[in-house]
């Protein structure tokens, strides 16, 4: 049932699509790349997934890349936040 589902699928993922480069390029913005790098690569590992799957025109598994490489933005985002709050809990 689950296979059929996904064979029907014919729209492309462009808000998610778009939502995870978003969120990368918040993510990047705020310095993930030196403070919360392992997040921030998992984040792009994803996207580059999901546009391989677009590319081959696989919508569902597309879609499921670039919505776990948003979720994996906003945990850099995160890391970086409570790196930020101890950081200031130190100096204070």
């Amino acid at each position: 049932m689950l296979v059929l589902a996904g064979a029907c699928e014919t729209a492309p993922p462009v808000q998610e699509m778009s939502d995870a480069r978003q969120a990368i390029a918040v993510a990047r913005e705020a310095g993930a790349a030196e403070n919360a790098a392992i997040h921030l690569k998992a984040a792009e590992t994803y996207l580059e997934n999901a546009e391989k799957r677009l590319s081959e025109r696989q919508y569902s598994q597309a879609r499921r890349e670039a919505t776990q490489a948003k979720m994996k933005a906003l945990d850099a985002l995160k890391a970086m936040e409570s790196a930020t709050d101890s950081t200031e809990d130190d100096g204070a």
